[in-house]
């Protein structure tokens, strides 16, 4: 599944020397920077696959181990709402795409038992691989819906691969819609 995802720092390698260049302070693409997330974005022939790499504190309010119950109903609730990937990204319904697989990995979904040591920065990474029947149709990924999902995200920098070339911009919950 992760064929096209691995590609995509190679792909976009001038973008990301570009950027660094641009931008000399510790945020540069590899930061771990609370309210802004990544998403790598991948259409190829039928399968269209999302990586999304985002600090824990953007989906549950924290990153150590869950401890409390109400620490592990948040992970939970955010387990369950990543598991529905065609709820947290809008995608053109004529381009009729279904998900076929997805991975989430996250220490903070490890059990509690297992306490995350070594994490004070906890990401989630979510890959998804979706089969679209019609993926001309495909024009537009609306980021809308995970800005209300998760609000502490407040930016979402996307690197996109499609028909129409590379590209690399940043979604805010204001400029939520990436065209192809």
């Amino acid at each position: 599944m992760r064929r096209l995802l691995l590609a995509l720092p190679f792909a976009l390698l001038p973008l990301a020397v570009a950027h660094a260049h641009d931008d000399h302070d510790h945020d540069s693409l590899g930061a771990h920077e609370h309210g802004v997330a990544k998403l790598n974005v991948v259409l190829d022939g039928n399968t269209l696959e999302l990586g999304l790499d985002s600090p824990a504190m953007n989906l549950v309010g924290f990153e150590h181990a869950a401890s409390t119950d109400a620490d592990k109903t948040k992970v939970n609730a955010a387990r369950q709402q990543l598991e529905q990937p065609l709820k947290l990204f809008g995608l053109d319904q004529a381009a009729g795409c279904t998900e076929e697989n997805q991975e989430l990995e996250s220490p903070l979904f490890e059990a509690s038992a297992k306490q995350a040591h070594g994490h004070q920065h906890a990401d989630v990474d979510a890959h998804y691989q979706l089969t679209c029947a019609n993926p001309d149709k495909l024009t537009r990924i609306d980021l809308a819906p995970f800005f209300k999902t998760f609000p502490q995200t407040q930016k979402i920098t996307v690197q996109l691969i499609g028909p129409n070339g590379q590209k690399g911009l940043d979604a805010t919950p204001a400029k939520a819609v990436v065209d192809f």
